[in-house]
């Protein structure tokens, strides 16, 4: 049995050129995420977390220190194996939902698998059981033009979790909700960690949302503290 971590952090450092010096972001972070955690991630506007958590998904790197997934370092990997990683591994849920306008929400939610190489009905019975689990089994014919917003986000985490993935990674995912919807997108998160297990990372602004996870980390002048 794999007894590593989801993630291990050492000194990470991330730094920017300025247009008079280098802007250190993050300052040697070490962190630890166990396997199922839920973690929140606070902090202000140009804090640096989105890029804690794009280094997470490898949709960046960082400019010092390590970043183990799963005991593998993400920094020794190429592109071909940090895009496979994060087809298969890492679900990625957004503010923006980035679903298909021209595509019905069963395809939208399909194409992590098509993606894969999956075949596609398979790839369709995945689709359906994930709108299943997000409430949205019934609408899974429409197209995403005619969903609500809380609708969209919900169909945008249904295709995070289509292939079971070791980790999901969430920007700001309550940000353009409102606070009836907001809650909702919280409730399923929490109910979607304990079911599958899953290790999920929530960059946020809501506390709300924050406070329903296991775990509340501040961003602070590039330094990460506990909260709580």
């Amino acid at each position: 049995m794999n007894s590593e971590p989801m993630y291990k952090l050492i000194g990470v450092g991330k730094e920017f050129a300025g247009p008079a010096e280098r802007l250190t972001v993050l300052d040697n972070i070490d962190l630890t995420i166990e396997v199922g955690e839920s973690v929140a991630i606070l902090g202000a506007s140009g804090s640096g977390k989105t890029t804690l958590l794009h280094m997470l998904g490898t949709l960046d790197a960082p400019s010092s220190g390590q970043i183990f997934f799963a005991g593998a370092d993400l920094g020794a990997l190429d592109n071909r194996r940090k895009a496979a990683l994060r087809n298969r591994d890492i679900g990625f849920v957004f503010q923006f939902h980035h679903l298909l306008p021209e595509f019905t929400t069963l395809e939208n939610v399909a194409l992590p698998g098509i993606i894969a190489g999956k075949p596609k009905e398979e790839c369709m019975e995945l689709a359906r059981e994930a709108l299943n689990m997000v409430g949205l089994g019934k609408r899974r014919e429409f197209t995403v033009t005619t969903l609500s917003g809380g609708e969209r986000q919900r169909a945008a985490i249904a295709r995070a979790i289509l292939l079971r993935p070791k980790a999901l990674l969430a920007d700001e995912p309550t940000g353009n909700l409102d606070e009836k919807n907001g809650r909702m997108v919280g409730e399923l998160l929490v109910a979607l960690n304990r079911d599958l297990g899953m290790t999920f990372v929530v960059v946020t602004h809501n506390i709300e949302l924050a406070g329903v996870m296991g775990r509340r980390l501040e961003l602070r002048s590039g330094a990460l503290y506990a909260q709580g």
